[in-house]
């Protein structure tokens, strides 16, 4: 069988073999669009074809740490096998570790990445403990795939949460609704995709419903309950979207953090014999597989979440072999991949009372 060329690779692409070229060496990659990079590289995964310079990083020595609060949420599952399929094609090794949301395992696992072999860390979440990781950082090179965050000092895979929460409340303004409530798992300083979703939803209305409400309904939960109860996202959903059924009648769409908590909200007022959405609209973050099934189709946010786990190996190799053609060592990356409303069947005009 004939061994595959760069030539072969352009041909399907549609580009020249020096961009190819360029593309699988990392060079000047700012020259090139997002999406001829993908072509680049999808035209390579079709072709078998691997660089040398890839071939050089197929010793096992060269293991990923991937750091991940849960594998229970299909959002983090999702996002680590894109993860493992950019990382497999570069001859890596993936070793991942669960906190759920513990901080003291959080720092136990960095305390040791400096006497361990691996070559390089991924964070799924913003580290819980900046301060610490950005130190680790130093030695070791990382990347924190999360929340669009100017403060830390790491290289990060984002997307910008705040015009994600805008974004869902410009469709539901659209759509009449003016009584708005907001629920959440664990919602403080140090899960900054929850909080910063809450704002650009309360911020939109402010703006443009000043005479509508975003009441939030939140729940903390401790990392032993994170372990200890494999549905905590979906049962906090459920309480809480009974307590807001409760408390605040009037409220007519309700909006949760990520959609495993909306699945607990969905089951909550049907069980209550609610109607989605003629009674109430239901929105979610993250657009994970099960959202687009037949009797959900929740209206959601996409958040490119493979796209995002491939690109966070990208630039951690990157980061890995000191390539200074395309990232300054010491310059801080930033790579933003954007956000995008999914219109399911779970959202519809408001209720006439």
């Amino acid at each position: 069988m004939k061994k595959a060329t760069i030539k072969d690779i352009a041909a399907i692409a549609g580009v020249s073999p020096s961009c190819v070229s360029m593309i699988l060496n990392e060079h000047n990659l700012s020259r090139f669009s997002e999406e001829t990079i993908r072509k680049v590289h999808e035209a390579r995964r079709e072709t078998g074809y691997i660089p040398k310079k890839q071939q050089r990083h197929k010793n096992p020595k060269e293991s990923i740490l991937l750091i991940c609060p849960s594998m229970m949420n299909p959002y983090y599952a999702t996002l680590i096998q894109g993860m493992e399929q950019e990382a497999r094609q570069r001859g890596y090794l993936t070793l991942i570790f669960t906190t759920y949301w513990d901080k003291k395992a959080e720092k136990e696992i960095l305390d040791m990445i400096t006497e361990s072999a691996v070559s390089g860390v991924i964070f799924s979440m913003i580290p819980q403990q900046p301060e610490l990781a950005e130190a680790i950082s130093q030695k070791v090179p990382m990347v924190a795939v999360g929340d669009l965050s100017s403060s830390l000092k790491i290289d990060t895979v984002d997307v910008n949460n705040y015009q994600a929460g805008r974004t869902l409340a410009s469709h539901l303004i659209g759509l009449g609704h003016q009584q708005v409530a907001y629920i959440s798992t664990t919602l403080n300083a140090e899960h900054t995709s929850r909080t910063n979703r809450f704002d650009g939803l309360r911020d939109a209305f402010s703006q443009f419903c000043p005479h509508g409400a975003v009441l939030t309904y939140t729940q903390d939960v401790p990392s032993e309950e994170e372990l200890s109860v494999t549905g905590i996202e979906f049962e906090v959903g459920y309480r809480l979207a009974k307590q807001c059924l409760a408390q605040s009648p009037q409220v007519t769409a309700i909006v949760a953090i990520n959609d495993m908590v909306a699945y607990g909200v969905r089951q909550a007022l049907y069980d209550a014999g609610k109607r989605i959405p003629e009674d109430i609209s239901l929105c979610g973050f993250d657009n994970i597989y099960p959202s687009r099934f037949h009797g959900i189709d929740l209206t959601t946010i996409e958040h490119a979440i493979v796209e995002r786990g491939r690109g966070s190996i990208r630039l951690l190799s990157a980061k890995m072999h000191k390539q200074s053609n395309l990232i300054d060592s010491n310059a801080i990356t930033r790579m933003e991949y954007q956000s995008n409303l999914i219109i399911g069947t779970s959202t519809g005009p408001v209720r006439k009372d």
